[in-house]
């Protein structure tokens, strides 16, 4: 397996996975929304050459990715802009938040057969260091129905919750991580 940056010839790739995934969650009976962040090929043609994205792949072919990008990105979808306006007032013991010093961290997909293989792993270790280059630290929500995600981020990434809210009437923990150390 081999984890880099990833290239715009990797859209549509991409795009496929993605596709893919949503609609493993469909198939699967899930009567609310969607698990996680969908992006359509001209988004995800920006995020790589803005912002921060990790490929996995295997005999040239991408089994996972992992997203990071600064507010200026996200900002444009409602659930951002909540979080926006959450994460600049929330009081945290040693942490002053804002638009400056932290970005949004996910999704991260994985394809199945690659899952519980450390691939996780290397894709989180991978967009922190790079993400740290400018931000001190990454933030992510994930449904409180999620429990596997959940449990990859707060166990194997080491996130921790630091609120939780409901939006569009689902509920969500808001995780952060510090992008050094």
């Amino acid at each position: 397996m081999r984890i880099r940056v990833a290239h715009a010839k990797d859209v549509n790739a991409l795009a496929q996975l993605e596709q893919t995934y949503l609609q493993d969650e469909l198939s699967q009976g899930q009567t609310k929304l969607m698990q996680g962040q969908s992006f359509n090929p001209n988004e995800l043609a920006l995020l790589i050459d803005k912002e921060y994205v990790w490929v996995a792949e295997v005999e040239d072919n991408i089994i996972a990715y992992v997203i990071a990008g600064s507010w200026s990105f996200f900002k444009r979808w409602p659930i951002y802009q909540m979080l926006l306006g959450r994460i600049t007032q929330l009081q945290l013991d040693t942490v002053s938040l804002s638009l400056h010093n932290c970005c949004q961290y996910g999704p991260i997909w994985i394809h199945p057969s690659y899952r519980g293989q450390g691939v996780f792993n290397t894709l989180v270790n991978n967009i922190k260091q790079q993400v740290a280059l400018k931000f001190p630290y990454m933030i992510t929500f994930i449904a409180e129905d999620n429990e596997r995600s959940f449990a990859a981020h707060t166990q194997k990434a080491a996130m921790q919750v630091i609120d939780f809210f409901t939006f569009e009437d689902r509920d969500y923990y808001l995780l952060l991580s510090h992008t050094k150390g």
